[in-house]
């Protein structure tokens, strides 16, 4: 070890030693940010004193994974559409444009806001659109003869549950749609007809699945060539398929997927690879419309995702976060650090009580409380780390009261959307019903098969149960207006991506691009290793070390899309960490 770490070591366990209460603060004492030292001028006559902008836009804005789809929604908003409309738009399109995320047969959540109008006040709902177990779901369904889960009963038509997304879509446009919903299915009805020319990462993406799509004959016919083997970068790919059944639900709207024509083809189609599901599965979802979690974070109002999302979990994340002052502490600095690792702990342990309904309700309101996190909070030490043995489980009871993609939308109205939905794995289940083109997700296997813990009882099986997800679309508001509209993929690397898009942009002023493209930590529960991005110094680990953290490194984390709303200006930050995204304004 260098002299140099040695010296940052001693440096931080001096700091260590104070006690939590000449540490920890209130959001509303956080000290401002000491006056910048005077800088060099980086060689420019102008000075930019971050190294990544974002994209700025007028008019609107649109953020998502896959460049295509973007362009879909801001022609959307272009042509007069509002935020719900586009939202409506980017979901199908990138059903065709990037099919290992994007989605008919998967399902996810949105945070909707909707600004005042002469006809209607501002409102700010929260849709979850989650899959649900089918009615005929058993115990034992995902079990194998040894007892235990059986990955390939879940990466089957077995591990579907009920897609939700059309739904989901549906019930957005129902409330606060604006244009026909044919003419927003219209845009990937064209794609999907005429074809998408592929980029090497969509390439690479489908050729390093080929093998499993090629087990299933609809996923074979859908998404591979005839001889069985995966489209080449800048090939044309068509799915006529899928456009047959885009325009099912272009021209019969959510009851087309539900009960029409492409219900029975898609339920003989799952029934004959051995699926459970049935046509009242389909006939009788419904997508869950609440208010959002609602907490804020040094003052601003932030909209979390309801339950069965994990909305609540980094809201309770950012109410322990804001007892202490980050700000001080400096990004990447070790302390900062520490802290957002021990409040990624706390969370996750107390993610426990997060699970399905109808058949267990979710404590939100006590894991969101800022009470509860202060109680939390006082588990923290500047000198150690929590591990297992010294994280008791918490009780929020006394404090209640009566391959994923994210895309982000906001509109020259004042409407804003973020919308994450996923297949749960990337490609899903990797089956498709023949003749739909519509890939299925593998959600059955977010539930805990075969046990009997009662920690786990959240998450045990059930039929009818929706599923739960680590996924967290929000959007912050400051002057009681959308100020950032966010979310990402990730699987359980979600929630600390969220949190630290929220530290970096709130806490550190850091600009969205900037605060998206700094390198992220995760921190799992109980003993699990704090990971680390390529980026950081490696004098960062030895001080992790020795407060007690094993410190592993990682590939990257999360692909957030984020909007940030200044004035007449919408900031777009498409993130660099998965191929192919893109932020675009309407001008």
């Amino acid at each position: 070890m260098t002299s140099t770490a040695l010296h940052r070591i001693a440096a931080a366990l001096a700091l260590a030693s104070l006690p939590l209460s000449a540490i920890a603060q209130d959001a509303a004492t956080q000290a401002p940010p000491a006056a910048a030292a005077t800088r060099g001028s980086g060689g420019d006559i102008v000075a930019y004193g971050q190294i990544h902008g974002p994209v700025i836009g007028r008019d609107g804005m649109v953020s998502s994974q896959s460049a295509p789809a973007t362009l879909v929604g801001t022609e959307i908003l272009r042509q007069g559409g509002n935020a719900v409309d586009a939202a409506i738009a980017v979901g199908l399109a990138e059903a065709v444009t990037l099919p290992r995320a994007g989605n008919l047969g998967g399902g996810g959540y949105m945070v909707v806001h909707m600004a005042a109008t002469a006809d209607r006040p501002a409102s700010t709902i929260a849709i979850n659109y989650y899959g649900i177990l089918p009615q005929a779901i058993t115990p034992e369904t995902m079990l194998g003869s040894n007892g235990r889960p059986d990955q390939s009963k879940v990466m089957s038509f077995l591990g579907t549950t009920v897609p939700g997304t059309v739904a989901g879509l549906w019930e957005a446009h129902q409330r606060y749609g604006s244009m026909p919903w044919a003419k927003l299915v219209e845009p990937a009805i064209r794609l999907a007809r005429d074809g998408v020319k592929l980029t090497d990462g969509e390439a690479e993406a489908t050729a390093g699945r080929a093998a499993m799509l090629g087990r299933d004959p609809g996923a074979r016919a859908a998404y591979l060539k005839a001889d069985g083997t995966p489209y080449q970068p800048g090939e044309l790919f068509r799915q006529p398929d899928l456009a047959w059944s885009l325009q099912q639900i272009a021209e019969g709207g959510r009851d087309a997927f539900y009960k029409g024509a492409l219900a029975e083809r898609m339920i003989a189609g799952i029934q004959a690879g051995g699926g459970i599901m049935t046509m009242q599965d389909l006939a009788s979802y419904t997508a869950a419309v609440t208010e959002p979690v609602w907490s804020s974070y040094r003052g601003l109002p932030i909209a979390y995702m309801a339950p069965t999302s994990s909305g609540v979990t980094l809201a309770q994340a950012m109410n322990i976060l804001e007892r202490f002052p980050l700000r001080e502490y400096g990004w990447g600095s070790v302390n900062a650090l520490h802290l957002i690792s021990e409040a990624m702990k706390i969370a996750a342990s107390d993610r426990r009580l997060v699970g399905g309904e109808p058949q267990w309700t979710t404590p939100w309101r006590g894991l969101a409380s800022k009470e509860y996190a202060a109680e939390r909070a006082q588990l923290i030490r500047m000198d150690a780390s929590l591990t297992a043995a010294t994280l008791p489980d918490g009780n929020p009871y006394p404090h209640e009261s009566a391959d994923t993609t994210h895309f982000s939308v906001a509109d020259k109205f004042g409407n804003a959307v973020a919308n994450t939905y996923t297949l749960t794995a990337s490609y899903g289940a990797h089956v498709v019903p023949p003749g739909t083109g519509i890939l299925l997700n593998n959600s059955g296997g977010n539930f805990a098969w075969g046990s009997s813990d009662p920690a786990r009882q959240a998450t045990w099986p059930a039929p009818g149960k929706r599923a739960g997800s680590t996924i967290t679309p929000l959007i912050v508001f400051r002057d009681d207006k959308p100020w950032l509209v966010t979310g990402t993929p990730g699987g359980g690397y979600i929630i600390a991506t969220m949190a630290q898009i929220l530290v970096n942009a709130i806490d550190f002023d850091l600009n969205i691009a900037e605060a998206a493209e700094r390198p992220r930590i995760n921190q799992g529960g109980g003993d699990a290793p704090l990971e680390l991005e390529g980026g950081y110094s490696p004098d960062i680990i030895p001080l992790l070390e020795a407060r007690g953290h094993t410190v592993r490194q990682s590939n990257t984390m999360g692909s957030t899309q984020s909007i940030m709303i200044e004035g007449d200006r919408f900031l777009g930050a498409a993130d660099t960490r998965r191929p192919d995204a893109l932020a675009a304004g309407v001008r």
